[in-house]
């Protein structure tokens, strides 16, 4: 081969990935009324996909989301209104191929003086919404061969957290562990099952705990479009033959 010469077969072998595939595609994204939910639905439908932005409480208006997003009421504790939801969705815009369980609650309280009504309440809400969410939209996407599951699992569901939250470290540890069994299940369907476990994200979630930013080796707290990349990236066509994963985002705060 002549020194002046291209070689095009590498390129044509291994094309660069473009992170695509969000095209004509219908997203779905619980809590994303504020904070990570709302940049995840954003980074979709940048990405070119339709979004249900899926929230209990009075949204205001999406952003930059033109005629792609739209607000729909959902109480994910719910299992009239989740289904009352993803059929909303499915009516605007057809079956949901992506589904980004991000609904979520945080607090901090000692295990002696967390009350059953409260327990409760975190599971309901960060795990058994989850649960209701995917096993909505599941025989969809069987049924179109195709399916992105990404769950906001996070780092305390690895270590039960770094103060006093085993009520949410055992909820995220359960998310977590869910999106494993869907991937199992769910793997000869088309359909990708993943989380990812994420720690100390600039929201107003971590406002109690913002005192931990100085333990991160990257020097910040981590920021939603952190979050978003990440899903934008397992949500694509090339992560195909990612499942049943659990991917860190925290800057370094946990290696393991």
């Amino acid at each position: 081969m002549s020194a002046d010469s291209t070689d095009t077969s590498a390129a044509t072998r291994w094309p660069a990935p473009s992170f695509g595939g969000f095209e004509g595609r219908v997203a779905a994204v619980p809590g994303a009324g504020r904070g990570i939910g709302r940049a995840v639905a954003a980074a979709l439908v940048a990405k070119g996909a339709r979004a249900g932005y899926l929230d209990g409480n009075a949204p205001e208006p999406p952003l930059d989301s033109g005629e792609r997003g739209v607000f729909v009421h959902c109480d994910v504790t719910d299992e009239a209104s989740v289904d009352a939801a993803f059929t909303t969705v499915e009516e605007t815009w057809g079956t949901v191929s992506i589904l980004v369980n991000n609904a979520g609650i945080f607090w901090i309280r000692p295990l002696a003086e967390t009350t059953l009504e409260a327990w409760n309440q975190m599971m309901a809400v960060n795990t058994t919404g989850a649960f209701l969410c995917a096993r909505r939209v599941l025989p969809g996407m069987r049924a179109q061969g195709y399916g992105r599951l990404i769950a906001l699992g996070s780092s305390a569901g690895k270590t039960g957290g770094a103060k006093e939250t085993a009520a949410y470290g055992a909820s995220k540890a359960a998310i977590m562990a869910l999106a494993k069994s869907i991937a199992t299940e769910y793997a000869a369907d088309g359909i990708t099952s993943n989380a990812l476990a994420p720690a100390l994200i600039n929201t107003d979630m971590v406002a109690g705990i913002a005192d931990l930013a100085g333990r991160i080796p990257v020097g910040r707290l981590g920021e939603p479009a952190d979050i978003a990349a990440a899903v934008v990236f397992l949500a694509s066509e090339e992560a195909g033959f990612i499942t049943g994963e659990v991917m860190d985002i925290n800057g370094g705060f946990l290696i393991d």
